[in-house]
C-alpha cells in the first residue's frame, strides 16, 4: 500500500507542477502532497505551506471582489 501511495503522490505531484506551468490547476499539487505527507515529514511541510499561501490567495480575492462590488 505504501509503493501504491507513494508512487500516485509522485505522479499526481510531478503532474501538478507541469499544470502549474501550463494552464491549469494547482490542486493536483496539493493533492499529491497530501499523499505524500503520509510517508514523508518533509512533505507534510510544503502541504501546510501550500494550504497557507492558498488560505491567503483566497482571502486577498474575496477582499478585492467584496470593494469592487461595493464600488
Amino acid at each position: 500500500m505504501k509503493y501504491i501511495r507513494l508512487t500516485l503522490g509522485g505522479l499526481l505531484f510531478a503532474t501538478g507542477i507541469i499544470f502549474t506551468i501550463l494552464p491549469g490547476s494547482i490542486l493536483l499539487v496539493v493533492g499529491g502532497l497530501m499523499l505524500l505527507s503520509y510517508d514523508w515529514p518533509r512533505a507534510r511541510q510544503w502541504l501546510k505551506f501550500n494550504q497557507n499561501l492558498m488560505s491567503k490567495g483566497a482571502r486577498k480575492l474575496d477582499r478585492f471582489l467584496l470593494l469592487r462590488k461595493m464600488r
